[in-house]
């Protein structure tokens, strides 16, 4: 019987699971590794989360099915959020709706959406799901660059934007925008938001901007939202997600808000694969948005501190990192001495000699080359005793590059 899906087959192999395994055989071994791989919360939940929820969880009402769109009380504190955080005004009802975390409502809104066919714009190197939720309903992607931290590089994006519209057939359906960025850090102003939905109307193009990292930042201030942006709701819709804010990442809550007739097609699918995430985990996730938020200043303390640990002792080590000013990663050029191996074969081999787990940068797509991203997940000792382990890695290049050089000889 043939096993080659459709779908199956326009997905290339998993880049992160060649380092995963050795992971997985080195902790098996029982080597110590350091992970800053996956971008996973160590730190637990606030505890007055965790109590809405056991005390929710003991009203057998709450263990019925609950409501695909979210619950009433969590859209009206999701709705509460965007008011406090960004002065903007979301009808509950049909301007938002919950999610199992904002990487499941990416994927459902991209098969409400798309036709076998459809032009989506995305970024590259990005999250994976921000392509590839697309390609898996049928849709052919168009990459658009990531960096826009410079006047250039803001030209040279809004140029690829001016492009693809005047050389793809069919137009572009939808644009897919995320900053705070996952991985390359980059943060933007509204300014930039204000040049997105103004090109976006003139052509009647979706805007799909994925916000997970809107409150994971440092001392540049709070990241803007496009729907701040007068008229961006008549094309635009936001994902978010509890996971970084409120170190949530297994409670899968998250929720998208903006255009109705984007949020009422996203409903719609839903209604139809899921009945909503458990409702305590809802009445808890409520509790986070309108409860007491010092524990989401101790989440972003947490993180700068770690932020500089990691990028000081990196530097001393001899690899220079750019320090991010938001999100929860570092996105590191390869150090130059293994700048010609490549991000999947350098992360490869930092683990295997120096036990400490990276993500290679081609995971996050072909633009991602050259580069690895290191997840702020590891507390301050144990990020020491990686740069450690990097700086005897880093004098001992030679050694390591003639090693797999005679490999690749050999083979």
């Amino acid at each position: 019987m043939d096993d080659n899906f459709y779908r199956i087959k326009r997905l290339p192999p998993y880049v992160f699971t060649a380092v995963n395994q050795m992971k997985a055989e080195a902790r098996a071994r029982g080597e110590d590794i350091i992970d800053f791989g996956m971008g996973n919360p160590d730190s637990a939940t606030p505890q007055h989360i965790v109590d809405k929820l056991v005390e929710s969880v003991q009203d057998p009402k709450t263990h019925r099915y609950s409501n695909s769109r979210g619950i009433p009380g969590l859209r009206k504190a999701m709705a509460a959020y965007y008011q406090r955080r960004f002065n903007v005004d979301l009808d509950p009802e049909s301007e938002i709706i919950a999610t199992l975390g904002s990487k499941e409502g990416l994927a459902n809104l991209a098969q409400a959406i798309t036709s076998p066919g459809d032009m989506i714009l995305a970024p590259n190197p990005s999250y994976p799901i921000h392509a590839f939720g697309f390609i898996i309903a049928g849709g052919s992607v168009r990459h658009l660059p990531a960096y826009v931290s410079t006047p250039e590089a803001r030209t040279e994006f809004m140029d690829a934007l001016e492009k693809a519209v005047a050389r793809s057939i069919p137009k572009p359906l939808a644009v897919v925008i995320n900053f705070p960025s996952n991985p390359t850090a980059e943060v933007v102003s509204l300014d930039f938001f204000g040049e997105i939905v103004d090109f976006c109307k003139r052509h009647e193009i979706w805007i799909l901007s994925d916000l997970a990292y809107s409150e994971v930042y440092f001392e540049h201030g709070p990241p803007p939202s496009i729907l701040q942006i007068k008229g961006a709701r008549e094309i635009a819709v936001e994902f978010s997600s509890l996971s970084k804010t409120y170190s949530m990442p297994g409670w899968r809550l998250g929720f998208a808000a903006g255009n109705k007739k984007l949020i009422a097609a996203l409903a719609r699918v839903k209604s139809y694969v899921d009945y909503g995430a458990f409702t305590p985990i809802q009445v808890a996730a409520a509790a986070a948005l309108n409860g007491p938020q010092d524990c989401v200043e101790s989440m972003r303390e947490l993180y700068c501190k770690r932020r500089d640990v990691l990028i000081d002792g990196l530097a001393n080590a001899g690899w220079t990192v750019p320090s991010p000013k938001a999100t929860m990663f570092a996105w590191a050029p390869l150090p130059a001495s293994f700048a010609n191996l490549g991000s999947l074969e350098f992360s490869k081999l930092l683990l295997s000699e120096a036990n400490v787990a990276v993500s290679p940068g081609v995971g996050f797509g072909e633009y991602g080359e050259g580069y690895c991203r290191l997840a702020l997940v590891e507390n301050t000792q144990r990020i020491r005793q990686a740069i450690r382990n990097i700086k005897v890695f880093l004098a001992n290049s030679d050694k390591y590059l003639e090693a797999v050089q005679s490999k690749v000889v050999a083979e």
